[in-house]
C-alpha cells in the first residue's frame, strides 16, 4: 500500500493538483458521469423523428450554441409521390418562416443493376444561387414503391454564429424504381449571419415515410 501510496502522491502537485501524466485509461475505475465540462467526444444524440404519411419534418429546438456541428442522419426516407426529391430549409426565426438564402453545388454517380450504365456529373437541377427556395438533397427518380427509399446525411455548422455564414454538406443514397443506385452529393452555405435555429425537411410533392435523428457533434 505505501508503494502504491507513494506513487500517486508523486502525481500531485504542491497545491493539491493532479498532474495529467496521473490520468490514464487504467487509472479511474467504475466511472458513470463525467462533469459537464469534460468533453469525452463523439455523438450526442439531441432529438430524432419519424414520418409517417407526414408532410415534413421539422426541428425548431436544440440548434444553438451548444455544438459547433449538427448532423441530421435520414433513415429510409420513402416518398409517397413517385420521382420526386428529398430537400430542406432553414430558419432564423424558430420555423415561423424557412427561407433562409442559399447557394450551393452539387454532383452525382449513378449505376444501374445491370452494370449497362455508370455516370458521373455536375447537377445542374440541384444547385442554388441566392436562393430562398427549398434545397433539393436527395432524389433523382425517387420512387414510392414498397421496397424504395434513401438514406444519407447532412452536418450543418455553427449555427448560431452571428459573424459567419452557415455551411452545409449532404451527401446520400437511393435506390429508386428504375433500379439505379444514384449518389447525391450537395454543398453549399447559408448567406445569413443571422443564427440558424430551425430547420425542415421535406418531398419536392407529397407525403413521406421515415426516420431522421439530430446529434450534436462534441
Amino acid at each position: 500500500m505505501g508503494t502504491i501510496t507513494r506513487s500517486f502522491a508523486n502525481n500531485i502537485t504542491t497545491s493539491g493538483v493532479l498532474l495529467p501524466a496521473s490520468l490514464t485509461n487504467n487509472s479511474i475505475a467504475n466511472v458513470t458521469a463525467y462533469n459537464a465540462a469534460v468533453a469525452t467526444g463523439g455523438m450526442v444524440l439531441i432529438s430524432s423523428q419519424t414520418a409517417s404519411n407526414s408532410a415534413s419534418i421539422s426541428f425548431t429546438t436544440g440548434i444553438d450554441s451548444t455544438y459547433k456541428e449538427y448532423q441530421f442522419w435520414f433513415v429510409d426516407i420513402h416518398p409517397r409521390t413517385d420521382e420526386t426529391q428529398f430537400q430542406f430549409n432553414l430558419s432564423t426565426d424558430s420555423g415561423s418562416n424557412y427561407n433562409v438564402t442559399k447557394t450551393s453545388s452539387a454532383f452525382r454517380a449513378f449505376h444501374n443493376e445491370g452494370d449497362s450504365e455508370a455516370v458521373l456529373a455536375y447537377r445542374d437541377s440541384m444547385h442554388l444561387a441566392q436562393s430562398t427556395g427549398y434545397q433539393r438533397i436527395l432524389g433523382e427518380r425517387m420512387g414510392s414503391g414498397a421496397d424504395e427509399s434513401v438514406a444519407g446525411s447532412m452536418s450543418l455548422f455553427n449555427p448560431a454564429s452571428t459573424t459567419y455564414v452557415k455551411h452545409f454538406i449532404s451527401s446520400g443514397n437511393e435506390y429508386n424504381g428504375a433500379d439505379y443506385s444514384v449518389s447525391n452529393f450537395v454543398a453549399g452555405y447559408a448567406n445569413t449571419t443571422s443564427a440558424i435555429n430551425a430547420i425542415r425537411f421535406q418531398m419536392a410533392s407529397g407525403n413521406m415515410d421515415g426516420t431522421i435523428l439530430m446529434y450534436g457533434i462534441v
